[in-house]
Parts: structure tokens; sequence; C-alpha cells
């Protein structure tokens, strides 16, 4: 059973409402009436019956409370503990390409300073990993984004993270000075999955400039789409971050495109009132002092 939904049970019963207990929390109503839901049907006990205009606690839900509250006081002292030792899980989510480009030399640093931290690295979709830094599964998540998308997280800003468009060094498009959006017009696409946000922002634009367009092959993973780039006649739009090895050594191009509308910045998404530990801290410290 998760111990976020004995955390919500102890603040429902303090103030006796589901909706004042999902502003304290941040949480959607609906989510903390399924964890109260949750915790009821694994005890198969009523929790709460209404009293008025608001709720108050059954018999049942009184003795549940005195045990919550020792179990997560316990809790968090087990984690004061666990942190000032250097130990513990921290829980990173994140998209394929900032996991396999941008996190692996801020981890191992990281691990430096804290050699008994577990680092639980879980790759997802944007919405998932939003969801879940909400829901407090996550402890920090890391997207590619044009702009915060939920009020309720707190978004700090890394870096910004140039998109470019990449294609096999003997392509025509590399002999412009400047591509343009009519350049574009009628050219094979190596895509990402249609839930990519940068290729939605890529197709959004062509097809509100009327720039028609091929898609020879949708994958899913960066590596991937380097290859068949490299190989064959397509482009591909990608984080500057997954192509910069392969443009370094000259096997791709950037070419020389740019448009307002296609831009993204690199966020770090954390819950304002969900506890950070020491490594957490120091996690998020190394990112705003390295040079990135």
């Amino acid at each position: 059973m998760e111990l976020i939904y004995f955390h919500t049970f102890r603040e429902v019963a303090a103030r006796q409402s589901f909706t004042r207990a999902a502003e304290e929390l941040g949480y959607a109503q609906s989510s903390v009436t399924t964890q109260i839901q949750k915790l009821e049907n694994s005890y198969g006990v009523k929790l709460f019956e209404r009293y008025g205009r608001g709720l108050r606690l059954t018999s049942a839900g009184e003795e549940l409370l005195k045990i919550t509250v020792q179990m997560l006081d316990l809790y968090e002292q087990s984690k004061e503990k666990l942190t000032k030792q250097g130990g513990g899980t921290m829980s990173i989510g994140t998209i394929d390409s900032i996991a396999s480009y941008f996190l692996p030399p801020l981890i191992q640093q990281i691990r430096q300073h804290y050699p008994e931290l577990a680092i639980r690295l879980q790759p997802d979709s944007e919405a998932n990993i939003i969801n879940k830094v909400r829901e407090g599964e996550l402890d920090i998540g890391f997207i590619l984004e044009s702009e915060p998308s939920e009020s309720v997280l707190q978004w700090i800003k890394v870096k910004a993270e140039p998109l470019v468009l990449i294609a096999n060094p003997q392509h025509p498009l590399t002999a412009c000075r400047r591509v343009e959006l009519q350049h574009l017009d009628g050219v094979e696409w190596i895509m990402a999955e249609d839930s990519c946000n940068y290729r939605m922002m890529l197709e959004k634009t062509l097809r509100a400039n009327d720039i028609s367009y091929r898609i020879g092959l949708e994958l899913g993973n960066p590596e991937a789409i380097k290859r068949y780039v490299g190989f064959g006649s397509g482009i591909a739009i990608l984080p500057r971050m997954a192509a910069a090895e392969e443009l370094g050594r000259g096997q791709l191009t950037a070419l020389a495109f740019e448009h307002p509308a296609i831009r993204l910045d690199l966020y770090m998404i954390i819950h304002p009132k969900k506890w950070r530990s020491h490594s957490l801290l120091e996690f998020m410290k190394l990112l705003q002092q390295n040079d990135l």
C-alpha cells in the first residue's frame, strides 16, 4: 500500500474535508477521494462519515489515525537518518533524450557525493512525468517544454535546448545558406512518435504555413532516428543534445534553420510541498551550478 495514502488520510482527518485536504496537498480532489477509497477497500471499513456539512472519523478511522501518526513520524525519522548517511532512493522521471544525453554526468556527480544513494531513473512521456510528480510518485522530473503547463508544480528552467534539423551531409538542403520553411515543402521526414512534443510543434508549424511533408519512417528512439537519417534521404528534428556527438564528428549536418515557434526549454519540475532529502537538494544545486 502506498505510504502517500496514509499521509492523505491524515490531512483529511485534520481538516475534516476532502476539498481542503486537496488544496493543502496540491492534489485534485478526485485524487484524494480515490486514495481514501483505496484505504477503505484495503481494510474493509469506512474511515469517514458525513456530519453536517463536514466529515468526521468513524471509530475505525480514529483507530487507524493513531497508528498513521506514529507510522508517518517513524518514516520521517528513517528518511532523515538515511539522508544524513547518504542512503535512500531518488526517483527521477524524464524523457529518453534527457535520460541518455543530459543526465549521465550529473547523476555520476551526485553519486560521488552520496555513494549509498540509489537512483531510480524512469523514462516516460511528458504527460505521465508531470502527473507522477504531481501525485508524489517521483521526487523530480525533467522534460522539454516551450512553457510550464501545470501551475500546481514548481517549474525551474535549467537551460534553453535548441531543436535542430539534421540531415545526411550529402542532402541537397545542406547547400542552402539559410533554410526557409518553403524549402521544406515536400521533403521526406524521419519522425519521432506522434506523442513527441517537438514533433507536434513541427507539424503544427508546417500545417499553419501550408507546407506539405512526407513521413518516410516513424521511430520512437533518437538513436534509431539518427542512424536512418545518416544512411537515407530523410531529415529529422531532434534536441541538439541528442545529435551533438554525430554533428561534431561530421556524420550528420545541422541545417541552417530557425523558427520562433519551434523551440523548447529544459525544465526540472518538483512538487512544492513534497519532502526533499539532502541528496535531492544537492542534486538540484548541481544542476543550477553546472555550466550546461
